[in-house]
């Protein structure tokens, strides 16, 4: 770091998975989309001789001295390295040093590995003072990218505090993003990240929060999508907790068992993710008109019929579908399924008494209910007047 004060306030966006769930493992066309619920970064240099970390979203608050992390880097050469491959005996030295076991899937526990990680490696020998905190409008666990909306903020404040990639605001903005080269160097150290949380994520979670807006995912390659448009959405966590692993399993169990039936479902599916693309696109180019979201709304329903053949619906999704519904509004899961979150489409001409009335019975129904949208930025740069006074507060009060 340079010896000058340094500060940097960064955000990237959580996601949901629009179209595809479940198809994505069989080499089949998924879209992803980022959620305009973020996660929020302060990056800010110190002269105390240590570095510290603060999630109070999962209640962490950390510090270490620098002295003492340094002997963690005896072996990496010494110098930053352009590596993308996780360096394994870091990673069993930062397990020693810290008290993570290797079957830990702790939420907070790997959030500091994945720091200690991604700073360390980034600073190399001259490990830099300073103290980042962190605050998100993502709930954890629920299938909507918290962990990789966090790595992307990590990795875009540590590579630009390090001047590996620019600091693009000036002091005309309030937001500016980095270039696309940047933007994929950004992208490969937060997939490392998520590497050290989840083992082999697909990278889908990393790009969206990363390139944002939406994404197409097939046969492990991921082609962001331009000229899409934002729309609106309630978000719901039925709060139901789910198995990601027991659920791809019984899925892939269904198709080994009945292949004739399973294989066309996915390839329907495939094609529901194609359609909505082609929508999206004409949507972006020619505007949006009120055949564009009848058939945003017929997908929609499709796609749900689908996943409860799969068998990763669920009881509370259907409380979703049947409530949403009856207002005139669609809905679906997104994620793994068998509860978890849903999404439902809002319409620009949707009432907004009707909104308010379906976020009411949905919150009575025992769920967490969110008005949102979809489509929106990827990481970005900001300047402290960008930020809402409730996110300052919280990021500056440490």
């Amino acid at each position: 770091l340079s010896p000058v004060f340094v500060e940097f306030f960064v955000s990237a966006p959580g996601k949901v998975i629009l179209h595809g769930e479940h198809s994505v493992v069989h080499g089949k066309v998924a879209l992803a989309v980022s959620l305009n619920l973020r996660t929020h970064l302060r990056l800010q240099s110190t002269s105390s001789g240590d570095v510290r970390i603060n999630l109070p979203n999962i209640d962490t608050f950390l510090s270490w001295e620098i002295t003492a992390l340094q002997p963690l880097l005896a072996g990496c050469g010494g110098e930053w390295r352009w590596i993308f491959e996780l360096d394994g005996d870091l990673l069993k030295r930062l397990r020693e040093f810290t008290g993570i076991s290797d079957d830990s899937t702790d939420t907070r526990s790997m959030a500091v590995l994945a720091f200690l990680y991604m700073y360390l490696t980034v600073f190399a020998k001259s490990l830099a003072s300073i103290t980042v905190s962190v605050w998100s409008e993502l709930p954890t666990g629920a299938g909507l990218g918290s962990s990789a909306a966090y790595n992307v903020c990590l990795s875009a404040a540590l590579l630009s505090a390090r001047g590996a990639i620019s600091s693009p605001l000036t002091p005309q903005q309030e937001s500016a993003r980095w270039s696309k080269e940047e933007m994929e160097l950004i992208n490969r150290w937060a997939f490392m990240g998520e590497k050290i949380i989840h083992g082999n994520p697909s990278g889908v979670d990393n790009a969206v929060g990363t390139w944002g807006g939406f994404l197409r995912y097939h046969a492990g390659n991921i082609t962001p999508l331009s000229w899409v448009p934002i729309l609106r959405i309630l978000l719901t966590n039925t709060k139901v907790p789910r198995s990601t692993k027991v659920l791809v399993s019984g899925v892939k169990d269904k198709i080994n068992k009945f292949p004739s039936i399973m294989n066309p479902i996915l390839e329907s599916v495939s094609a529901v993710s194609c359609t909505c693309e082609k929508t999206l696109t004409e949507m972006a180019v020619h505007g949006p008109s009120p055949e564009h979201y009848n058939i945003l709304e017929e997908l929609i329903d499709i796609n749900q019929h689908h996943l409860n053949v799969m068998g990763v619906g669920h009881s509370s999704l259907d409380t979703l579908c049947r409530v949403t519904l009856a207002r005139g509004l669609h809905s679906k899961l997104t994620g793994a399924g068998g509860g978890g979150c849903g999404i439902t489409l809002l319409r620009p001409e949707t009432d907004t008494s009707v909104i308010q009335s379906t976020i009411d019975e949905l919150k009575a129904c025992g769920f967490d209910c969110w008005e949102t949208s979809i489509g929106a930025p990827g990481v970005q740069q900001h300047s402290s007047a960008a930020l809402s006074q409730d996110i300052l507060k919280i990021l500056n009060s440490y």
